[in-house]
């Protein structure tokens, strides 16, 4: 019996999910191979969904026609937006979320989702067609399936090797058996691939927990969510978060454990995440500092388990137990499970396209920690991308990629297929050169047309998002043209401590204040209550839009200009029109390095580390000559 599709996805993690929802949405036959169906979508790390940048991720991809938003906002116990002190460039929704019910959401999705079948298994080689495009799979029960293009999200199941002290497991997650054939198959085709570390805490019985030692972080319940679409909303009952602190008597504790350490006894030899490191790197990293602190999350609606933020670790279970029992709030914990290492494989992104196809293997996608990407945003956003092409790698059409100036998933597949990592990629604001124009807040103003053109984004979404822009614009051009009396405003603003007016002015003036908000002025002036009235829907939401837009105008505008510029130089192409190697006017380095990356044009070549302006210019006369 034959087995064939159009898209296999292995790997049913955050990246797999949203690859295999977005190729059988756009048409595709498409088959999700996973080891366990109750494991669809783990939250394998903390319980948690965006964060800094990361929560910028999660709006572009719902803009997009994605699902991790909806399945978030409908698992949500607790919203909040960081960063709320700075300017909206830097304002991130981040979630925490019931783990068991995300699991559930996800699987109702693909199950319920047409051309879309899940096949439960693990898959330990690949099969290829005599051109070298990719054929199918096959799998641990000796089944093969038949593809045109395969989309591999396989995180850290591939050759993964848990820590514990000095406790070594094979496996992808704690109970959860590894992977193995696929990177050595690929590996002799000449792929490159190595190795990369990552961490999870202690999980911790709350019952064991002296909440009140601790300081509590209640979430915020007003409009903001992740989701645009207006029939989603949070319905779980909300939990608190709670904050405490690590100690001198803690972290000598640590250092004691230090000799075994897989960190530091030479049993973990591969790279580790910077920005999420262990307890143990950190008392090494930083000996003068006497407090860590720590973030204790609910796991679950009515669940006791509670994941312990800021407490990475693999060192043994007794000096785990041990150091956190000099936490007053900890004095009596219990545990579910210590916390332990995980190292896994990865390949070098720069073998891949923007498209996340490997430049090898036609048809061959991956997303994913197979990239050595960190985070489940960075994963759904890379799955997403690389099951939209998968699609249209079978069924025609353009490539579909983003740029840096459109979107954060731009930026993040940009970095890795033209710089590469050497270390577990995660996503920041500071990554992104055009912040103002990538806001959470409009996302789907940036995206959704893209998603509707290319058939992920429903045409209700498209219609939510043409009346958002409409009642935006009307608000906008309403301040424009309005005109505040003295008499309107004076009054509020002197109560409120501000500079009254000495003469008239447009309503957008007055908007522009920091200390004033649109919903400040409105209680002052009938004509803008008027307005805000005639907005059908999500007033809030597009009450804000229509503020920074207003307030940052500036800001914006600059920022356009100069990726608009930046733009030209992603217009003029070069792949394949040079053979680096001849050009004796550059580098030795850049010869080598333009030639392993190969970049698409010259604004992707200037990107690429120790590639030089002189070494540009020179592409650049080549290329008019």
């Amino acid at each position: 019996m034959k087995f064939s599709y159009d898209v296999i996805v292995v790997g049913a993690g955050h990246a797999g999910c949203e690859a295999a929802a977005a190729a059988a949405k756009l048409g595709s036959e498409t088959l999700l191979i996973t080891m366990d169906m109750n494991k669809i979508a783990q939250m394998s790390c903390n319980p948690a969904i965006g964060g800094i940048a990361k929560g910028q991720i999660v709006r572009e991809i719902d803009a997009l026609g994605g699902q991790t938003g909806i399945v978030t906002d409908k698992t949500a116990l607790q919203f909040r937006m960081l960063n709320r002190s700075k300017g909206p460039a830097m304002w991130s929704p981040r979630a925490q979320s019931d783990r068991q019910k995300y699991i559930q959401s996800w699987r109702e999705i693909l199950e319920n989702t047409e051309h879309l079948s899940i096949w439960q298994d693990s898959v330990n080689r690949l099969i290829f067609n005599k051109d070298g495009s990719i054929s199918g799979v096959v799998t641990n029960m000796e089944v093969t399936f038949y593809a045109r293009a395969v989309v591999l999200t396989c995180g850290t199941f591939m050759n993964g090797l848990m820590h514990i002290g000095r406790v070594q497991l094979h496996g992808g997650r704690v109970a959860e058996p590894a992977s193995h054939g696929i990177t050595e198959q690929l590996s002799e085709m000449g792929f490159t691939a190595a190795r990369m570390k990552t961490g999870t805490p202690v999980r911790i019985d709350g019952r064991s927990v002296h909440y009140d030692l601790m300081t509590e972080q209640v979430g915020e319940d007003d409009f903001h969510k992740f989701s645009y679409l207006d029939n989603v909303q949070r319905t779980l009952q909300q939990r608190s978060c709670w904050i405490t602190y690590t100690n001198e008597a803690v972290h000598e504790i640590l250092r004691q454990g230090l000799p075994d350490s897989p960190l530091y006894n030479g049993q973990i030899k591969s790279i580790g995440p910077r920005y999420c490191p262990s307890i143990e790197t950190k008392i090494v990293t930083f000996p003068d500092k006497t407090e860590h602190q720590l973030f204790l999350e609910p796991e679950g609606e009515t669940s006791q388990e509670l994941y312990l933020n800021g407490f990475s670790s693999s060192l043994p279970l007794d000096i785990q137990i041990r150091a956190l029992q000099e936490i007053p709030a900890f004095r009596d914990i219990r545990i579910y499970r210590p916390g332990y290492a995980i190292e896994y494989d990865y390949f070098d992104p720069t073998q891949l396209t923007h498209t996340l196809e490997t430049k090898a293997v036609k048809g061959l996608f991956f997303a994913g920690q197979i990239n050595g990407t960190t985070g489940y945003e960075e994963a759904a956003g890379q799955g997403l991308i690389a099951g939209i092409n998968a699609h249209r790698r079978c069924h025609g059409g353009p490539e579909f990629t983003l740029a840096r100036d459109e979107a954060y998933i731009g930026v993040l597949i940009d970095d890795l297929v033209t710089k590469g990592v050497d270390e577990p990629y995660r996503m920041f604001t500071s990554r992104a050169e055009y912040r103002i124009l990538l806001r959470q807040d409009d996302a789907d103003m940036r995206l959704t047309p893209k998603g509707y053109e290319i058939g992920l984004a429903t045409a209700e979404r498209y219609r939510l998002l043409c009346e958002k822009r409409e009642n935006r614009d009307r608000l906008i051009n309403f301040a424009r043209e309005y005109s505040v009396k003295m008499s309107q405003v004076n009054s509020g603003l002197e109560q409120m401590g501000c500079t009254p007016l000495r003469q008239g002015l447009k309503l957008l003036d007055l908007v522009l204040r920091p200390q004033l908000t649109i919903d400040t002025i409105a209680a002052w002036i009938p004509a803008l209550q008027e307005q805000l009235a005639l907005i059908p829907s999500r007033r809030e939401e597009i009450t804000e839009a229509a503020e920074i837009c207003m307030k940052y105008e500036g800001y914006i505008e600059r920022e356009k200009l100069i990726a608009d510029k930046i733009a030209r130089l992603e217009n003029i192409k070069i792949k394949g029109k040079f053979d680096y190697n001849t050009i004796q006017q550059i580098s030795i380095e850049a010869r080598q390095k333009l030639s392993k990356i190969d970049p698409e044009t010259i604004a992707q070549a200037s990107r690429i580390p120790g590639i030089s302006p002189s070494d540009i210019n020179i592409l650049l006369v080549l290329l008019g000559r």
